[in-house]
C-alpha cells in the first residue's frame, strides 16, 4: 500500500530520503542518468515536508540551491510548493510561474 508523503512521520521521511539516496547512487553507478534524476527529484519532495511552509513569506527572494545563477521570487506558498519566477543575475523576472518544493529554496535575499 503507497503511503503519501504528507501521510510519513518524520522518520519514515528519513528513511525514505536514506532510500532514495541509495537508489540515485546505484543508478549513477549503472550510469542511468534519468532515473538518478527521478530519485533526486523524489528526494527533494520529502525533504519539503520535513521543513515548515510558515519559514517562507510570498513576495520574498530567496537563493535557489543548487542553481547560483538564479534566485526565486515568491507568490505564494501551496503546501510543500513555493510558487514564484526565477530571478536572473541581472534581477529580471521570468515569465513563466513554476512551483518548486521548498527544500530547493536556500536563504533569503535582501533587495
Amino acid at each position: 500500500m503507497d503511503y503519501r508523503y504528507s501521510d510519513y512521520t518524520v522518520e519514515q521521511l528519513r528513511a525514505e530520503v536514506g532510500r532514495l539516496k541509495e537508489k540515485a547512487q546505484k543508478a549513477e553507478q549503472l550510469g542511468n542518468i534519468s532515473e538518478v534524476a527521478v530519485n533526486e527529484r523524489k528526494m527533494q519532495i520529502a525533504i519539503a515536508y520535513m521543513m515548515n511552509p510558515d519559514d517562507f513569506n510570498p513576495q520574498h527572494v530567496y537563493e535557489l540551491n543548487g542553481d547560483p545563477g538564479h534566485k526565486f521570487k515568491i507568490n505564494y506558498i501551496n503546501g510543500v510548493f513555493a510558487w514564484g519566477h526565477r530571478v536572473n543575475l541581472l534581477g529580471e523576472l521570468y515569465e513563466k510561474e513554476e512551483a518548486l518544493p521548498i527544500s530547493l529554496l536556500g536563504d533569503e535575499v535582501q533587495e
